[in-house]
């Protein structure tokens, strides 16, 4: 396991790439992700794709070049390499907008890692979404705005949302009925947690991030 971050640049729109990769990190550009970062003070580890929509392959030390018939996504083959890198924590950029299909796909990812025991963060313009399987996710203090929460999987038991303005003790969430849309954070600290099952959550992008447990 790396103790790094593993950060994905997709083909989706791009909202802003506010990271910046320590040594022991890793970043993986998809497809026409690569316009985002060629160029870009940032470093590019791996290029990977079938450049259907980049159009060229480009001139890199590290290039995969992906079959355009396959049963995997571009994204889900990069997540695939950063994993037999060595890394649990991923962080996918321009991976939402344009397509709708494609942010619903880049979604499911979130939930496959979350099942994997691994962390996965998906940034769109004003907010992050992520996935927990059978653990609790915790956020800070000091923290406003929207939260949402989701069942990816079609029961969702013994979920325990604390800290937040509506507040649920043992409940259980479906993947038909969106209850838990638009929750508030207080400014207390505040939890997450689910018994059994997958969990999509949303809040706020430049809020700190939360910690699993």
């Amino acid at each position: 396991m790396k103790a790094g971050i593993c950060y994905i640049v997709g083909a989706g729109e791009n909202y802003g790439l506010d990271f910046k990769p320590e040594d022991e990190d890793f970043v993986l550009a998809v497809d026409a992700g690569y316009r985002f970062l060629e160029g870009k003070e940032s470093r590019v580890n791996l290029v990977l794709g079938d450049y259907d929509s980049l159009r060229y392959i480009p001139r890199h030390p590290n290039v995969i070049v992906l079959k355009p018939e396959k049963d995997d996504t571009d994204m889900r083959a990069a997540l695939r390499e950063g994993i037999r890198a060595g890394y649990e924590r991923f962080c996918i950029y321009c991976g939402t907008g344009g397509r709708l299909d494609h942010t619903i796909a880049n979604l499911q990812l979130l939930a496959e890692l979350a099942m994997e025991g691994k962390q996965g963060f998906l940034f769109d313009r004003n907010s992050v979404v992520t996935a927990i399987t059978d653990k609790s996710l915790t956020f800070p203090g000091g923290t406003s705005g929207y939260v949402s929460v989701f069942s990816h999987t079609e029961q969702s038991v013994g979920v325990y949302l604390h800290g937040l303005k509506y507040r649920l003790e043992d409940a259980v969430l479906t993947s038909t009925y969106p209850l838990g849309v638009s929750n508030e954070f207080t400014g207390e600290e505040s939890r997450i947690t689910v018994r059994k099952g997958t969990l999509l959550v949303f809040f706020p992008r430049g809020m700190p991030m939360p910690e699993f447990c």
